[in-house]
């Protein structure tokens, strides 16, 4: 029911090298491997983004040439075609520029040679490996890294395949996150020191843009909101979203006419600022005096906040722009990412509880989510219609972003299973999170790494991926097993 307002995709550099003394040589080479790199590029494009391909570089002019192009291009990731031998000439100028991934590509057209038959000619075809020690070393002596090779065959090779699609998955988060405008809205929520973040300190680190913003400019924008808006979201949460009676916990009850329609003018009015204010995500978090608008409105975003994180807009409380980007890059990948924390053990079974009250990626639930009104957010002040539902069951990721005693940012990435099972019918949501041989183990390995107590929850294992978002960022990365 709720589309992404952004598509997901990247620009992708794409150039085949090769040894120019060859082409006088043998007649049709050059022609031949041409053929193979549109095969390649072919490959690249499957996976839903835009190919800059660049043709064959040959000389070290065409490099500098490249080089050039690669900038101007604004390109997230860079794959180099090893079709040939090549001299690293013809690499040097491209790696030197670049301060994005650069990933060399080796696969042979050919799973083995026809050794009966072999000539000069047929080496050289499936000669994808010869140049790439030259080129990494190249790279190295440049004060540079190749970020990835990719080994295998051109033709059938799923392996191949999948790990071409990884990077221009990775690619799609590094797209959007150029130039991306994260809002902070509010205050910290008091005491809690992890949530603080230096706003210069997160746009030097993620080449993004932190606006600050007040509750007023929220409160300015709900007053434009029509009555026929009003409706117009209503009816949505009402086909998105059960509203079943209370179960064991005082503080639900069967989510209230006023409690919706408050949801449903505050949605409208966040889907109105966030497009007005040209936003990628928010972080928020304000007290307000009690019966204050200011309070009122804050305490009803939770319901408009799961609806905009369902069409990639992430949104998270207690003011924690840290998790807002590591939802960001979850919602990227096409993972979810919801906003999350460690709840109770299960040591019985195994299991920890993950999960947070307020905003959720619902394009992840298991079956349909549930809204209840809730007579208090416990530890926060304010009460009103509240997310609950449980994660979709099988392989789950958690990205948490924190950072070192010297201020840098750093990644704490663990993988994990969501089980069938029941969960607390307290308007939260939370899912039985299976970690490891040992729960308890595992828990303890990822809070010594110095984590904030809030990560991003997200469906499938995709740990290797997040890694090389980090690599391309150059934040350090731990994966937590």
């Amino acid at each position: 029911m709720i589309q992404r307002i952004k598509p997901r995709t990247a620009n992708i550099a794409v150039f085949g090298v090769g040894h120019a003394v060859y082409w006088e040589q043998f007649p049709g080479l050059y022609e031949k491997l041409l053929e193979y790199h549109g095969d390649f590029k072919k490959l690249i494009a499957d996976n839903g983004v835009t190919v800059f391909d660049y043709g064959m570089v040959d000389t070290n002019e065409k490099a500098f040439a490249v080089s050039d192009k690669i900038k101007a291009d604004k390109i997230d990731v860079i794959f180099c075609n090893m079709l040939t031998y090549a001299t690293s000439s013809v690499f040097a100028p491209i790696i030197r520029g670049a301060d994005l991934p650069v990933v060399l590509v080796a696969l042979q057209p050919l799973s083995h040679l026809d050794y009966t038959r072999a000539n000069t000619r047929g080496q050289l075809e499936n000669d994808c490996i010869c140049s790439v020690p030259e080129f990494t070393g190249v790279a190295v002596r440049m004060g540079k890294k190749v970020s990835d090779v990719i080994i295998g065959t051109l033709y059938g090779d799923s392996r191949a395949k999948a790990e071409l699609a990884d990077w221009c998955e990775a690619a799609k988060v590094l797209h959007d996150l150029r130039g991306a405008r994260f809002g902070l809205m509010g205050h910290v929520l008091e005491a809690m020191y992890d949530m603080h973040a230096d706003p210069t300190a997160v746009s030097a680190a993620f080449g993004v843009h932190v606006p600050l913003f007040e509750v007023d400019d929220v409160i300015k924008t709900l007053e434009t909101v029509t009555e026929k808006e009003t409706e117009e979201k209503r009816k949505l949460i009402l086909d998105i979203f059960d509203t079943p009676d209370p179960v064991s916990d005082p503080i639900t009850k069967k989510l209230t006419e006023k409690d919706l329609t408050k949801a449903a003018k505050t949605a409208a009015a966040l889907e109105k600022f966030v497009s007005e204010n040209k936003l990628t995500g928010l972080a928020y978090y304000y007290n307000g005096l009690p019966g204050s608008l200011h309070r009122q409105t804050v305490s009803s975003f939770i319901v408009g906040n799961s609806l905009l994180i369902a069409s990639g807009f992430p949104m998270c409380g207690e003011y924690d722009i840290k998790t807002c980007i590591a939802m960001f890059i979850m919602d990227r990948l096409d993972m979810g990412g919801s906003f999350a924390e460690f709840h109770p053990f299960d040591f019985d079974e195994g299991f920890i509880l993950v999960g947070h009250d307020g905003p959720h990626h619902i394009a992840i639930a298991e079956g349909k989510p549930v809204l209840r009104s809730l007579k208090k957010y416990h530890g926060k002040p304010g009460s009103g219609a509240s997310v609950e539902f449980k994660l979709k069951e099988g392989p789950i990721t958690i990205l948490g972003i924190t950072q070192t005693y010297d201020g840098k940012f750093k990644f704490v990435i663990g993988e994990g299973e969501s089980e069938k099972g029941p969960i607390p019918p307290t308007g939260n949501t939370n899912t039985r999170g299976y970690f490891g041989s040992d729960c308890r183990d595992f828990i303890k390995r990822w809070v010594m790494e110095g984590p904030t107590h809030h990560y991003a929850l997200g469906v499938g294992h995709r740990a290797e991926t997040i890694k090389k978002i980090a690599a391309a960022l150059d934040m350090e990365c731990t994966v937590v097993k």
